[in-house]
C-alpha cells in the first residue's frame, strides 16, 4: 500500500493548480482511490482498495472558514488556480473565504467535489486526464 510519503514526494512536484492532473496520475498509480482534504489546516485522509486508509498531518495553522458561500467568486478563483495563477496555500485561503470548507477527489471517476461547512455540493469539476 500506499504512504503519506509516497504522496508527499509526487505532491512536492505541484507548483500550482495546473500540475493538478499530473499529481493527480502519479497518486493514482500508488494505489490512491480516492483523498478527502480539508480547508482548514489541509490534513487530508487517502483511501485505497480494501478499506486501506492514510492520513496526513496538517501543513498549516487553522484557516476559519466563511460561513455563506461565495460561489461565484470561488469559481472564479477555481479557474484562475488551474491556469497556475495561484500557489497552494493562497488557493485554500480562497477557498476558506469563500466558504469551502473540504473537497473530497474520486479517482475512479476523475471528479473533484468541493463541499461548504454543511455538507453541500459547491462545484464538481473533472478532473482532466
Amino acid at each position: 500500500m500506499f504512504t503519506v510519503e509516497q504522496i508527499k514526494s509526487a505532491h512536492a512536484k505541484v507548483k500550482s493548480g495546473a500540475d493538478f492532473p499530473a499529481y493527480i496520475l502519479e497518486i493514482k498509480q500508488l494505489g490512491v482511490t480516492a483523498f478527502e482534504t480539508w480547508v482548514s489546516d489541509s490534513h487530508t485522509t487517502y483511501f485505497g482498495k480494501e478499506g486501506y486508509q492514510t492520513q496526513s498531518r496538517p501543513m498549516y495553522d487553522k484557516l476559519p472558514i466563511a460561513s455563506t458561500i461565495d460561489k461565484e467568486k470561488f469559481s472564479y478563483e477555481l479557474k484562475l488556480h488551474q491556469q497556475g495563477h495561484s500557489d497552494y496555500y493562497t488557493f485554500c485561503k480562497i477557498c476558506a473565504e469563500t466558504g469551502i470548507e473540504k473537497w473530497f477527489v474520486c479517482l475512479d471517476t476523475m471528479t473533484c467535489t468541493y463541499y461548504d461547512t454543511k455538507e453541500n455540493e459547491i462545484v464538481v469539476e473533472t478532473i482532466p486526464e
